[in-house]
């Protein structure tokens, strides 16, 4: 099962872990639209990178679903963190919106010169979406987005368990045989 896929001068990696760990210049948050850090992942980065992220976010108030806003890691491994807002389970238009986010991270992430950005399954766990329809919908906007000009070379998705995996390594298996 391959764990990589080549795109142009850039490659999406996929690896298992704990996102806040890794070294990369960026990290995505799937953050709620009042952007509060709040309890679970929201929790694990409020902890581990300090008060400094959540009143960055203050400032910053509240955003609308598929917008993405960037803030440093505070004591993190990265530099930065790109909070992107997406849909919920069942919600309208979910895969067009899931894109949206997902392209909005990117835009965001090549706003500020990021080269290597990690990503966990966008959504799957508090938020419901189906983790099928997230490796498919956010594995296709960053190939997509990889194929243009851009400085973004690494594209890393962080998954918590086996199951993400599978789901994201068939994915790229059918991205590759098309």
């Amino acid at each position: 099962m391959s764990d990589e896929l080549k795109v142009k001068q850039s490659v999406i990696r996929l690896t298992k872990g704990d996102i806040t760990g890794l070294q990369v210049e960026a990290i995505v948050f799937y953050a709620r639209p009042d952007l509060l850090l709040g309890s679970g992942f929201g929790g694990v980065i409020a902890t581990r990178g300090g008060p400094k992220i959540q009143e960055e976010l203050k400032k910053i108030g509240a955003v609308n679903v598929t917008e993405a806003m960037v803030t440093s890691a505070g004591n993190l491994k990265a530099k930065y963190i790109i909070h992107a807002v997406g849909p919920r389970f069942q919600e309208e238009k979910l895969e067009e919106k899931l894109r949206s986010t997902m392209l909005n991270a990117l835009r965001r992430a090549e706003e500020n010169k990021i080269r290597s950005l990690a990503l966990p399954a966008m959504g799957v766990g508090f938020y419901g979406i189906p983790l099928e329809v997230c490796a498919r919908e956010t594995l296709g906007t960053a190939k997509e987005y990889l194929e243009s000009p851009t400085e973004l070379r690494e594209v890393i998705f962080c998954l918590s368990d086996s199951r993400e995996m599978k789901a994201f390594q068939d994915q790229i298996r059918k991205m590759v045989t098309l």
